[in-house]
């Protein structure tokens, strides 16, 4: 008893020891994690019930930047603006993605090049995506109305033109489609071809065998993009920002504009910190009403 007693001990000693030494060599990332992502969450909780302007002093007023927030136009105007996007902008953007990677999935010379040059776009820094758009989207001298004139169509003044504005925001959106398409490409390449065999044998046409086979293996990837996509929608600021900085006539001013506006421009840190916690909520409450509506359509392979 001894014996056993004495090994026991040493063994706890022993594991004690690992687990202090994994502590001091996580130490730097849990102190990262605590004071620049744990604090600041706390801190904009907090922040969210005060008048703070940054540079001076807050002062506690309870709820009413919550109170002030639901009575905001620019409030409800940031949110039609940001609905906007993700109603018309994701399920363009899935579509297309999914689109191309079925064509990309093809086997044809130089696949690998075509592959590079559709996935080179989403790797772009944004800014400079954004920069880019600005010249593209020129009422003049931008391809975009160039392409159209040649066509016989005279292009709009896009972001320029309240009317035009989002939809330019949506077209540009597409230039970064090559992520959601390598994720498209995986999920069709790892369809089991021999159902496709079995179905071709049994009669079923190419709309059949994309109906019946493709779209079940595939769920999975779209169920991804689509909670991915609502998440990102709901945070879309680089475009904004750099193509109309919200106008024209407020029209591109996004959720996540309007937060930074009233934060940075504005400097009501307090009432910011409460539009961002709105935000939170608010992608919360969607991400959790797709997993149940579209959660359980989902096919998932062996299960």
């Amino acid at each position: 008893m001894i014996q056993v007693s004495a090994l026991r001990l040493r063994i706890s000693r022993r594991r004690l020891e690992c687990e202090l030494w994994g502590l001091l060599f996580t130490s730097l990332g849990i102190l990262h994690l605590i004071w620049l992502t744990a604090y600041p969450v706390l801190a904009s909780l907090y922040y969210s019930f005060t008048s703070y302007s940054v540079i001076g002093r807050w002062r506690w007023i309870g709820l009413q930047n919550y109170e002030r927030l639901f009575q905001d136009p620019e409030f409800y105007n940031a949110i039609y603006n940001t609905l906007y996007l993700i109603v018309l902008g994701l399920p363009i953007g899935i579509f297309a993605s999914f689109l191309l990677a079925i064509l990309l999935n093809q086997r044809v010379r130089g696949l690998s090049v075509y592959r590079t040059l559709f996935y080179l776009p989403s790797i772009l820094p944004a800014v400079a995506t954004a920069v880019l758009w600005t010249w593209i989207f020129h009422p003049t001298h931008g391809l975009l109305n160039i392409a159209l004139q040649l066509l016989g169509i005279v292009g709009p003044n896009w972001l320029a033109d309240p009317a035009w504005a989002k939809p330019a925001l949506i077209v540009m959106g597409l230039w970064g489609a090559g992520g959601s398409t390598l994720v498209f490409l995986a999920g069709l390449q790892d369809v089991p071809q021999e159902l496709y065999d079995a179905a071709m044998v049994d009669g079923a046409g190419r709309w059949a065998k994309f109906r019946y086979i493709t779209i079940p293996f595939m769920s999975p990837y779209l169920f991804f993009s689509l909670v991915t996509g609502l998440i990102g929608g709901f945070q879309a600021f680089t475009s904004a920002y750099v193509l109309t900085f919200g106008g024209p006539v407020r029209s591109t001013v996004t959720y996540v504009f309007y937060l930074w506006e009233n934060g940075f421009s504005y400097l009501k840190m307090g009432y910011a910190c409460a539009l961002a916690w709105v935000l939170f909520v608010v992608i919360v409450v969607f991400t959790l009403i797709t997993f149940h509506l579209v959660g359980p359509r989902v096919y998932y392979a062996g299960r």
